[in-house]
């Protein structure tokens, strides 16, 4: 006699499905699972899964399999309706086979008859009826024609969406036009950022709005991420299901209590997954009885992987963004991602030159570790790269212990001139003194050499663009007003002064700065006059 049991990935009973489809069969033939002739199962209560647009997979009971035959693997993957599955991998002798076979070994309630079951992979496992006209014979799927309303969304409308924030607003909202009782959304994608390890969007279906989070490295220490669901995800874990509707579910993570005490009835928190492997999470819940049905699970789950591939152009998109950002400076990292890529690509602009360096860095090096050097390095550049990226600067590169830096000048609707760029840098070199101050008090407490600097500034016409070989580029400003700039900067430690001006920017700067007298500069063939900020009282 044939048993038929419908799977249902709930603590509770849900409403039957009447698209997306389960049934667990008994199949009331012996058969056996080899492997290059090496039979790995062989028995007669076999049970069949059949599942809508998946061929039937035999179930094993784990006593008629060789598990002597397999040690467990860390690899997991995750069913909305059964589970996780955990993995084991094939060692006989020599042959050596990762991830052949899979166990729910912890299925959710209502398929806990799969329990003691496994499963092979059949592409890699031969699947025989010895006591058959046909050695193999796993019926083809017989459900009715399956329709998943989020196929054709996923597939034409959402690759087109713009952005990852949009992206996300648009799911939520197509997964409640076909019916999906989504009280809330959230995702969360993994980045590579030097500050920021990922961000999360969430969306709220009372508002109908979405906010977006990023999160530092501090936040992994937080209570909150600690004690929540995607710990346990970007491990590699699997997903999570919890009914909250049921007489005493199971709170084991902050947001359960929380949604819990606000009325949710179900949560699922799963895995998507990048092409390399990344983990990143979605995250469902509702609140209307019952929670969500098979049918709901299964349109999701049948377009994740597609859904997934689309959030990683997203992803990969903003990776390249911040990391032009990160090394090359917004500006110049918006002009390369716009096009400006070839060797010689480029403009002429004007703009205010910034040149600092560390004063005294080799005598630095040489009385402390490299990696302590390199602290103070970064503690030089906090405040002074740190002052002109507050101050609109854009940092252009850095050479060991120095900086170049820009002050761009754009006429526009605001009226950013020549004069507001000077006095950009200005204020950039005076928050750079006290920054340097503060930190050389705390450096002193700690019985370190303090730091000291010099800052260049000029104005002049530049070519912003690339520069290098054909295949390695670097963005930067080149020309003579580059170079005055750096010129001015290593007279600083001659004239004991941190801050020097040429007379081209003491030109739009004149109540500001104090003159110098003239002195002449390395290559430069005519003497120039000097200025220096007034000290400040």
């Amino acid at each position: 006699m044939t048993v038929s049991q419908s799977i249902e990935s709930t603590q509770a009973p849900l409403q039957a499905s009447h698209n997306y489809r389960f049934s667990f069969e008994a199949e009331s033939k012996r058969v056996i699972a080899q492997y290059q002739g090496v039979t790995l199962a062989d028995s007669r209560g076999v049970m069949l899964l059949r599942e809508t647009r998946i061929s039937p997979v035999c179930y094993f009971p784990r006593e008629d399999v060789r598990m002597d035959l397999f040690e467990p693997s860390d690899y997991v993957t995750y069913c909305p309706f059964k589970g996780n599955a955990a993995h084991y991998s094939l060692r006989v002798g020599e042959t050596a086979v990762d991830n052949l076979l899979w166990s729910y070994e912890d299925p959710f309630k209502d398929s806990a008859h799969i329990k003691d079951y496994v499963a092979f992979y059949p592409d890699q496992v031969d699947i025989l009826y010895p006591e058959s006209e046909s050695t193999t014979e796993l019926a083809e799927q017989d459900f009715p024609d399956y329709a998943n309303p989020l196929l054709s969304w996923v597939l034409q409308e959402a690759p087109a969406i713009a952005t990852s924030r949009e992206l996300t607003a648009a799911f939520a909202r197509q997964m409640r036009a076909v019916g999906i009782p989504l009280w809330r959304l959230s995702i969360i994608i993994q980045i590579l950022h030097p500050q920021v390890v990922a961000f999360s969007q969430h969306w709220h279906s009372v508002s109908g709005e979405l906010v977006e989070y990023e999160h530092d490295l501090e936040s992994l220490q937080s209570p909150e991420y600690l004690n929540s669901p995607l710990v346990p995800i970007f491990e590699g874990a699997g997903g999570i299901r919890r009914r909250l509707d049921i007489e005493n579910p199971l709170l084991d993570f902050g947001i359960l209590r929380d949604l819990h005490a606000e009325g949710a009835t179900d949560y699922v928190a799963m895995p998507m997954l990048f092409s390399d492997g990344q983990i990143n999470a979605v995250c469902i819940s509702s609140n209307r009885p019952g929670g969500f049905t098979t049918d709901d699970l299964g349109h999701i789950y049948e377009i994740l992987a597609v859904l997934g591939r689309i959030y990683e152009v997203h992803a990969l998109q903003h990776k390249a963004a911040s990391l032009l950002d990160t090394y090359l400076g917004s500006h110049a990292g918006e002009r390369v991602l716009n096009g400006l890529i070839r060797r010689g690509d480029g403009q002429d602009i004007r703009a205010v030159i910034w040149f600092c360096d560390l004063r005294g860095s080799t005598p630095l090096a040489l009385s402390m570790p490299r990696n302590e050097f390199l602290a103070c390095l970064n503690e030089f550049f906090d405040c002074v790269a740190g002052a002109v990226l507050d101050h609109g600067g854009q940092i252009l590169r850095f050479i060991g212990d120095a900086a170049l830096a820009i002050f761009p000048i754009e006429q526009d609707a605001d009226g950013h001139d020549l004069q507001v760029a000077c006095e950009q840098a200005i204020a950039a070199a005076r928050m750079a003194s006290t920054r340097i101050q503060s930190t050389n008090t705390k450096r002193n407490q700690r019985s370190l050499q303090p730091i000291d600097y010099g800052i260049g500034l000029h104005v002049g016409d530049v070519t912003y663009g690339n520069i290098g070989t054909g295949n390695r580029l670097e963005f930067t400003v080149i020309g003579e007003a580059a170079n005055l700039a750096a010129r001015i900067e290593s007279l600083c430690n001659v004239l004991g002064e941190s801050v020097l001006v040429s007379a081209d920017f003491a030109a739009w700067a004149p109540n500001r700065v104090v003159s110098l007298g003239t002195h002449q500069l390395k290559g430069i063939e005519k003497p120039q006059e000097i200025y220096t900020l007034p000290k400040v009282k």
